[in-house]
C-alpha cells in the first residue's frame, strides 16, 4: 500500500497477534494491543504535544483500558460505552 509513496517512514503498520482465548470483541483487541485506546496512545508519539501532556493522555487511556477489562471480566460483556458506541455521536 505504501510502495512508492513519499516518505514511507510516516506510516506505522500494526498486525494482529492472536492470543487464543474466547472473550468479548473489545477484550480481544485489548489483548492484541490494537484497541482504539492503544492506537490513540501510539498516535500520541507523532502528535507534537509536550511530553507531559502525552504522559497525561497515555495515563488516561491506560485507565480506560483497565476499567474496560475489569468490567469485561466481571460482567462477561464489553462495557456499554464501548458495546453501544457508534460513529457520529
Amino acid at each position: 500500500l505504501i510502495h512508492r509513496r513519499p516518505h514511507p517512514a510516516r506510516f506505522h503498520v500494526r498486525g494482529f497477534n492472536e492470543q487464543g482465548t474466547t472473550t468479548t470483541p473489545f477484550d480481544m483487541v485489548v489483548l492484541n494491543e490494537m484497541s482504539r485506546f492503544h492506537l490513540a496512545s501510539l498516535a500520541l508519539e507523532s502528535s507534537g504535544l509536550s511530553a507531559s501532556r502525552v504522559a497525561a493522555l497515555r495515563e488516561e487511556l491506560g485507565s480506560k483500558i483497565t476499567a474496560a477489562v475489569e468490567y469485561t471480566r466481571a460482567c462477561f460483556e464489553d462495557p456499554p460505552e464501548i458495546r453501544n458506541w457508534v460513529w457520529g455521536k
